[in-house]
Formats: structure tokens, C-alpha cells, sequence
């Protein structure tokens, strides 16, 4: 457009197309793997569900009471049917989150029992509109691609904690929702409530725009809880996120490359429980790490070492072409402070440049014993800067501007060039919480801090939130399936 050369191709010419902290190599990624094949053929894990060990059983696995021995074989041909990549959508069907080839996607942190009020500033219990308002938060700011439960609702049956807050996430946005479930009753109503809303099961998962999540804590260990969840939602082809979350030291190895092949060899036995369950069931794997502060009691999640496991991870689940989930965004800050800052932007950078699909964290402090709102939404300041930073510097000739810095000639400046006003707003970033004015300006509008700023602009966001709402009868339905699941518990 702008360029003075005529149009060639280079011989061999390679291009970076954007930045990645490429944590593994190829052979690196390759060892892990290996590793965890052989512990799962040698040594196998504890199974905790019967209903899954007869699955394993049925199909080939060595099943010795709680104890499944799996053949390398199973796990690559589980590989090898599992999708390679997923599709979240948005509650309309519109495609929103692509799982694939490195695509970060963030949102919030999720099972926080405490949450900071957004008016007082206050740490209280969470209620069931706080989950509701943070579900409108998330809509109305682009960089939060998907929306979980940063606080479970103690107003409502404990049992049914989670059922509520999908009821809540779901009425009030239309992005796609990541649902933690604790049980299998659970798991049955948020797919109902989903199918529910889609129309109909088939309709769901032409365009599903709900994934469960479930946990796993220890390792070569599967919680006949998370087991029967991923049964259930391979059998009705709904996506599901089996997690491992693990401490080094503790229900992990200490050394890094040990901790991650506990976590992939979790991974794996999920993988292919699913796969043995229903060929090409979606099914999308990961983990948070953290270690044992000693000296503290307590598992941080702002160390630095929950972003170098989880990069590690997300490089091994990449490398085997694994849809993965990772953790980024949180602190152990007790207030917004320069900790605070630090620790969630630390972890939201190096999850995104490690290609990680899903990352989930932001919003939660003090080792995530409560979430903030404000925090989310200086966070999503960060998702975006990270963004950018990722596109790197495109290169073609246009970009190089030979041509243009010719034309304005040495000494000269760009401001009235075609090119810059072409480029301007799609080259750049633009702030929406950082201030970059001179300080007799930033003075003359109150000299606000970046936490005043960030409480303004969450108050805005919340006061001026209009979500889509659900059809009468689709909401009435909703709660008969809530009150459904609470007569079950």
C-alpha cells in the first residue's frame, strides 16, 4: 500500500509471528511424556470410582482393586481420538473461544469462599449476587473472554453452591461460562440448565458455550468425584476441564520436571478415561500449581513458580496437541497494593506467552482466600497489554516502510504521513486504566491513583450493565433444575 518496492518472495525467509516464552523444547516435552507413560504402564494409578475402573477394566487395563495399570498403547490411541481442538462459544452460538494452536483466552478466578464488597471495600462472604455481578463485570469488558464464579454464594444451600452460581453466570452474560462442579449430582444439573437454555442437548453441543471443571489434589490419584464427572460429560459430549492442583513438596514432587509429570500423567488417565468412554469427547486438561511456604503455612499463588509449572504444563499439553488450562492473574496481596500489581501481572504475562487456552485466576488475593472485583478489572488492563505485547512486530514491506522514510526524509516527522494515520490505532495500545498524562493534567483531574481509577471504573462498568436476559420460561426452568439438585443433596 505505502511501499515503493515492487512485491517478491524471499527464499527461506522465516518469521517470528509473535512472542512465546518457549519454556520446553521439543525433546524436553518428549522426556515428560515418556515419563508419564511409563509410571502410568509400571506403576499406575489409584482410581477412586469404581464406575471408571470397570471402564478401564472393559477395556484392556491391568485393574487391581483401587489400582489401574494402563498400557502406553491405550493412552496414544486416547491421544490420537481426543479432539485437538475445541470451541467455546458465547450463549448465542457466536464462536468466542477458539482452544487451539497456542490461543490464550482469560478470565476470572473461581471458588473463593470470601469476596471484597465493591461499595465498603469490606471482606465479607460471598452471596449469590455477587456472582451475578461479576458475571455482568466480565460483559462488559472485551479482554475477559469467559466468566467463572470468583466467590461461592453462602446464601443459598451449601450443597448446591455450585448449581446457583451457574443459575447466576449464565442469566447474566452471554460469554461462555467455566462451571467448577463438585459432584456428579452437580455436574447432571448444570448440563441440564445448559441444554436447557441451548434448546436441547444436540443444540448444546453444536455450540456449547458451557465447559465443567473439576480438581484433582494429589497425584496418580484420581478423586472418584472428578472421575465420575468426566464419565458423565464424555457420555453427553459436554466439554469438561480436569485439573490437577498440586503442591511440590507435599502431593508432588519438589523438582519442577517431577511435578509436571504427575500432573500430566493425571491428565492422561482423564484423557483417556473419556476417550474409552466416548471416542472424541472433548476434554480439556491443566492445573494449578503452587509450593509449601514453610516458613508462612501457606501454598502462595503469586510465587513465581505457579507461572514457570504452569508454562511448563501448558508446553507439554501443546506439544501432544491438548486443549490445556492454567492459572494466571492472581496474588497473595491482602490489599490493592504494588504486590498486588506485581504477582497478578507477573502470572498474567508468562500464562499468556506459554500459549495456554484457558487461563483462569484473576481476580483472587491473599493465596485465594477471597476475590476481588477490583483486582479483575486492573487485571484486565494487563490481559490487554499482554495481547499486544503477543502480536510482536509484523513483517512485510508495507510495515518496513522503506518507501515512507524516504518520503519524510532524515530529520524529518511522520505526523501528516498516509502511513501513520493509517496504522495509528491498529499498531498501538490503548490504555483504559494506565494514565499517561502530564501531572499538571493528571492533577487538575483529581490526581487519582490507578486504584481510584480501577474502583471508578468497575462502579461504572456494574452500574451501566445491561445483560441479555433469558426468556421467562427459560429462567423459570432454570430454577425448577436448582431446585431439583438441592432435593438430591
Amino acid at each position: 500500500m505505502f511501499t515503493t518496492k515492487s512485491l517478491y518472495t524471499k527464499s527461506g525467509f522465516q518469521v517470528n509471528q509473535n512472542i512465546e516464552w518457549t519454556i520446553l523444547s521439543d525433546d524436553q516435552c518428549e522426556d515428560i511424556y515418556m515419563t508419564a507413560l511409563e509410571l502410568l504402564e509400571r506403576t499406575g494409578a489409584d482410581v477412586l470410582s469404581a464406575e471408571a475402573r470397570e471402564v478401564f477394566a472393559k477395556n484392556g487395563c491391568y485393574v487391581k482393586e483401587n489400582r489401574v495399570r494402563i498400557p502406553s498403547g491405550k493412552i496414544q490411541k486416547a491421544l490420537t481420538n481426543a479432539p485437538k481442538r475445541l470451541t467455546l462459544c458465547d450463549r448465542n452460538g457466536k464462536r468466542a473461544m477458539m482452544l487451539e494452536s497456542g490461543n490464550i483466552h482469560y478470565g476470572p478466578g473461581y471458588g473463593n469462599e470470601k469476596i471484597m464488597d465493591i461499595e465498603t471495600e469490606e471482606i465479607r462472604e460471598a452471596t449469590k449476587a455477587d456472582v451475578a455481578d461479576i458475571a455482568k463485570i466480565c460483559g462488559g469488558i472485551d479482554d475477559i473472554d469467559f466468566v467463572m464464579n470468583n466467590g461461592i454464594p453462602s446464601d443459598v444451600p451449601a450443597a448446591a453452591a455450585e448449581v446457583h452460581s451457574y443459575e447466576a453466570l449464565v442469566s447474566n452474560t452471554v460469554k461462555p461460562v467455566i462451571q467448577e462442579v463438585k459432584n456428579k449430582i452437580q455436574a447432571e444439573a448444570v448440563m441440564e440448565m445448559a441444554f436447557t437454555v441451548a434448546g436441547s442437548a444436540e443444540a448444546f453441543c453444536l455450540d456449547p458455550f458451557t465447559a465443567l471443571l473439576v480438581e484433582n489434589e494429589e497425584s496418580l490419584s484420581i478423586d472418584a468425584t472428578a472421575a465420575d464427572v468426566v464419565i458423565e460429560a464424555a457420555e453427553k459430549g459436554f466439554p469438561v476441564i480436569f485439573s490437577s492442583k498440586l503442591v511440590t513438596g507435599l502431593t508432588a514432587p519438589q523438582e519442577s520436571a517431577g511435578a509436571i509429570v504427575c500432573a500430566l500423567a493425571n491428565a492422561l488417565v482423564a484423557i483417556t478415561l473419556a476417550q474409552m468412554v466416548a471416542s472424541g469427547a472433548p476434554v480439556i486438561a491443566g492445573g494449578c500449581f503452587t509450593i509449601d511456604d514453610v516458613a508462612n503455612e501457606t501454598f502462595p499463588i503469586g510465587a513465581p513458580e505457579v507461572s514457570l509449572l504452569g508454562a511448563g504444563l501448558s508446553a507439554v499439553l501443546g506439544y501432544l496437541n491438548i486443549p490445556c488450562f492454567g492459572f494466571g492473574g492472581a496474588t497473595d496481596a491482602k490489599i490493592s497494593d504494588a504486590q498486588m500489581g506485581l504477582e497478578s501481572t507477573f502470572s498474567l504475562l508468562h500464562a499468556g506467552l506459554s500459549g495456554t487456552n484457558v487461563i483462569s485466576g484473576a481476580g483472587q488475593m491473599e493465596t485465594g482466600e477471597y476475590g476481588s472485583a477490583f483486582l479483575l478489572v486492573m487485571a484486565s488492563e494487563v490481559m490487554g497489554m499482554t495481547r499486544r505485547i503477543m502480536k510482536g512486530v509484523a513483517m512485510d514491506e508495507d510495515r518496513l516502510a522503506r518507501g515512507v522514510i524516504d518520503d519524510v526524509q532524515p530529520g524529518g516527522h511522520y505526523l501528516g504521513s498516509p502511513h501513520t494515520r493509517y496504522y495509528f490505532k491498529k499498531e498501538q495500545f490503548w490504555p483504559k486504566l494506565m494514565n499517561r498524562a502530564r501531572i499538571d493534567d493528571w492533577t487538575a483531574a483529581g490526581a487519582k491513583t490507578l486504584g481510584q481509577r480501577t474502583m471508578e471504573m468497575t462502579k461504572s462498568i456494574l452500574a451501566m450493565a445491561e445483560p441479555e436476559a433469558l426468556p421467562a420460561e427459560t429462567a423459570a426452568a432454570l430454577k425448577d433444575i436448582v431446585a431439583k439438585a438441592e432435593a438430591k443433596m
